[in-house]
């Protein structure tokens, strides 16, 4: 049986993983997770970074486990990442400067300062991407505001994917995926937006060329490749947003369904082969991103199980070490609607103690706040559970089609609690699996690339061949269509 080898590099906000892929007959996908690291962002004076070369580092420790410890040689690496954040690269090849992180407060006041030299409907109708504050176009501007002296020197800027793929390869391209997260890309004319550069004051050719996913960026520079004694091994720019990895792997059928990207944002949309760029999209903020074959991925971005990570940080230094399991369970016995809280509240986006917002937001909102770990989880599941059906309702008003089955992917799709929530709030049938959906995709557009795969269709049938789903049915439609209205009065307020 033939057997083809690649390795995934799938970047979350919390932790990255190195899984080695193996297609057998061109049929069926195994998946082995041969590295796990923490990623997480690190605070220096007032700003919050990632590190990038501790990231490299990890990247060569798990490239030297696959060829040197399990003699396993890949045919290609491919990268996935979150959106928006980017490094600057010199002339001389070096990078400037450590990337600033999504969350770090420096675009509170950027954002409104742009929008006051580019109206905010021009930058939608231009972009087709929602309006967010940690978007690339106002972190850039926030640099040009702070006079930062590294953006002048700058000769070239990678999206985070597309700076890793320079560090293994010496090759700097854009993947048309995560430019699209920028809110400097042109969907219309598949390109930069030369005005919105214009209206920055930054270099056009600070913007490298965009290639789409399954194109072959180079080969492992030669200090790697004598490390592990290998070379011509390929680096392949799959699609590299992690979103469009998982929901490349989303194993659907027909055009009635809808797919969860759900981590630590929650990702709820629909695949299009256009853009919608219309004043419905931009009055509830959806955003046109790009996907694997040519498709656009028409999303909303909520907050998600960032909650629950930041409540677990939390509690755990108090409490001690506890296990999302243990966590899940607790908010299973718990009694429900005990409080009611919008996930997307910006005291949520990065506090101090996420616990503590949580109950400033239930005593502004003239609620008891809950008390205790089980509790606080499920007012925290539930509160998701009910912002994806809001958003369910936007979605089936902006297309004008009705969607039968809502596909949850990642991590979040092994919190069989949030499944159900999601699935009794919404009134529809959920589909989970597979839960390596973002390091799933990314080994697929990989296969793709080389030519074992012919296209996004074939993919998607490996994923069937290759993975146990898992079906929940909706059910307390009276409790949870009451509680949805309830909702809807805080969300409106907040």
């Amino acid at each position: 049986m033939p057997k083809h080898h690649f390795l995934a590099f799938d970047f979350g906000a919390e932790s990255g993983r190195a899984i080695l892929g193996t297609l057998l007959n061109r049929e069926r996908l195994e998946l082995k997770e041969i590295h796990r690291f923490p990623t997480g962002q690190i605070s220096i004076s007032k700003h919050y970074y990632w590190n990038v070369f501790r990231f490299f580092e990890e990247m060569t420790r798990a490239l030297h486990q696959c060829v040197i410890d399990d003699n396993i040689i890949p045919e290609s690496i491919g990268v996935d990442t979150w959106g928006v954040d980017f490094g600057l690269i010199g002339k001389d090849g070096s990078i400037l400067k450590t990337p600033y992180s999504y969350r770090d407060p420096m675009t509170e006041t950027s954002m409104p300062a742009f929008l006051e030299r580019m109206g905010r409907d021009d930058i939608y109708e231009r972009t087709g991407i929602a309006l967010h504050k940690f978007n690339t176009i106002y972190q850039l501007y926030a640099m040009i505001m702070a006079n930062d002296p590294v953006l002048p020197i700058a000769d070239k800027m990678l999206f985070m994917p597309d700076l890793l793929n320079y560090l293994l390869t010496g090759e700097a391209r854009s993947e048309f995926t995560i430019a699209t997260t920028s809110q400097l890309f042109n969907p219309t004319k598949m390109n930069w937006d030369e005005d919105i550069i214009r209206k920055l004051g930054i270099d056009r050719s600070l913007f490298q060329e965009v290639v789409r996913p399954g194109t072959e960026i180079g080969v492992l520079n030669q200090n790697i490749s004598r490390a592990i004694d290998v070379e011509g091994i390929k680096v392949i720019a799959v699609t590299s947003h992690d979103t469009a990895s998982a929901i490349a792997s989303v194993p659907a059928e027909g055009d009635n369904w809808m797919y969860l990207s759900s981590g630590t944002w929650s990702l709820m949309g629909v695949e299009n082969k256009q853009p919608i760029i219309d004043k419905r999209s931009m009055l509830y903020n959806f955003s046109n991103e790009g996907g694997a074959d040519g498709t656009f991925r028409f999303l909303k971005n909520i907050m998600g199980l960032w909650l629950l990570q930041e409540c677990k940080r939390s509690w755990e230094k108090t409490e001690g070490k506890i296990s999302y399991e243990e966590i899940v369970k607790m908010a299973g016995m718990s009694p429900p609607f005990a409080a009611m809280i919008d996930p997307d509240y910006p005291g949520f986006y990065n506090p101090l103690d996420m616990p503590a917002a949580i109950d400033t937001f239930c005593r502004q909102n003239g609620q008891v706040s809950p008390r205790g770990i089980g509790p606080l989880a499920r007012t925290v599941l539930e509160g998701l559970a009910l912002k994806y059906r809001m958003v369910l309702d936007q979605l089936q008003l902006i297309t004008g089609k009705k969607y039968d089955v809502i596909h949850i992917i990642g991590g979040g799709s092994r919190n069989e609690l949030l499944c159900q929530f999601t699935a009794n709030a919404t009134g529809k049938k959920v589909v989970t699996g597979p839960v390596e959906a973002t390091g799933t995709g990314n080994l697929l557009m990989q296969a793709i690339g080389l030519g074992y795969l012919r296209d996004l269709e074939h993919a998607r049938q490996v994923v069937k061949n290759s993975f146990e789903l898992k079906y929940f049915e909706p059910a307390e439609s009276q409790t949870w269509g009451n509680a949805y209205k309830q909702f809807q009065t805080i969300a409106k307020q907040n």
